[in-house]
């Protein structure tokens, strides 16, 4: 299985965007460190219409809404469902019903308004708003490679199958991928900034699926996209 047909299967689950034949998706599970690579691709894709949008609130609003369009909202979803896990009473098995229930609660919805209003309100201060995209976008598929290579799963699915076909050393070259945003026109402390969001929010996560529910699934992974865009974006502001 190639490299190429490894970023097709990428592309073909984490976007909506159509290439052609279904590609065998095992030619990413053994490299689900690619996950950055879709995220240079959503983040480019949202970003370029934001060149031609002068007022930030639209601009924001805009950019949220190509990368929910762009994802197919799955992440979005798996923040949802976090949201139920995480304001569900009662015991391990309680909090893990309320995570995998189809049905979304209040904690969903409260926690889906939250995320998306302070993505919403950092990323319309920035005067940068085309680059926090793509940086914001790289950096949480970069947490998704993470918890996907170290996150025990607690239940058998998708997760689990990309979990025990990946190795801990899927980590750090994923990470690696992130190293050209360095590149981007703005200061590297803003870009070291964000990618330090990233990993403490990757970090906070895991061990938080840990001590909640058991171990990681791909609800969790799912909305650790989510979150961690959020919080790239409130880094840059803050380092800018």
């Amino acid at each position: 299985m190639s490299l190429f047909e490894g970023i097709r299967a990428l592309i073909q689950f984490t976007t909506i965007i159509p290439i052609g034949r279904s590609a065998d998706f095992d030619a990413f599970a053994t490299r689900s460190y690619l996950y950055p690579v879709a995220g240079y691709l959503i983040g480019g894709l949202a970003a370029i219409p934001l060149l031609f949008i002068p007022h930030p609130l639209a601009a924001a609003a805009v950019a949220l809404g190509l990368l929910l369009l762009l994802s197919g909202c799955n992440h979005f979803d798996g923040l949802l469902d976090l949201g139920d896990g995480l304001m569900a009473h009662g015991s391990r098995e309680v909090r893990i019903r309320a995570l995998t229930d189809r049905q979304v609660g209040a904690g969903g919805v409260a926690l889906g308004l939250s995320i998306t209003l302070i993505s919403f309100g950092a990323l319309a201060s920035l005067s940068i708003i085309p680059i926090a995209v793509l940086i914001a976008e790289v950096a949480a598929k970069a947490s998704m490679a993470s918890l996907t290579s170290i996150g025990r799963p607690f239940r058998k699915g998708i997760h689990s199958y990309l979990f025990w076909r990946s190795r801990p050393s899927f980590v750090v070259i994923a990470w690696a991928l992130t190293l050209p945003l360095f590149l981007l026109p703005i200061p590297p402390i803003a870009v070291a900034s964000a990618l330090f969001g990233a990993s403490a929010t990757t970090l906070i996560l895991l061990f938080s699926g840990e001590r909640l529910f058991g171990g990681i699934n791909g609800d969790l992974v799912g909305a650790a996209n989510e979150i961690v865009r959020a919080v790239v974006f409130l880094s840059l502001l803050i380092a800018l």
